[in-house]
């Protein structure tokens, strides 16, 4: 697949499918449907769409993950994590802050941040330095 490349960030086609882990240099915008079926690392932030997949591990700066995506593997962030709903993330591991939003499912947060949970979500066990609980 072809990705756009404009300044400092890079563009998946929506739907587009990779095979092999992905490495990008800088950020990535990956739209509505876009697949990663191995590992997807980006050094600078990354905006995963809803209804996108990733089969292996995430690694970037910041992360916005979609509604109803899915992380299969460990998602590693220097920064802040904010996951929309009913997103699935098997675990969650940042440097900031993490905001979780209604029907998300993980199985751990660690953070040295705040954690933020919006209206009702499953998870293992939210480890921060505050854990602050909103209604939905």
């Amino acid at each position: 697949m072809k990705i756009l490349v404009h300044g400092e960030t890079c563009y998946a086609p929506r739907g587009a499918y990779f095979d092999g882990s992905v490495r990008i240099e800088g950020n990535l915008v990956a739209p509505f449907g876009t697949h990663f079926w191995k590992d997807l690392v980006v050094s600078g932030d990354l905006e995963l769409g809803p209804a996108s997949t990733v089969a292996g591990h995430v690694s970037c700066r910041n992360a916005l993950i979609g509604g109803r995506a899915i992380v299969k593997g460990d998602l590693t962030a220097e920064g802040t994590v904010f996951a929309c709903d009913r997103a699935v993330i098997r675990a969650i591991r940042a440097g900031g802050d993490v905001v979780l939003r209604p029907g998300v499912i993980v199985g751990e947060v660690v953070t040295p941040g705040t954690i933020t949970v919006i209206g009702k979500v499953l998870s293992d066990r939210l480890e921060g330095s505050k854990v602050v609980v909103l209604p939905g």
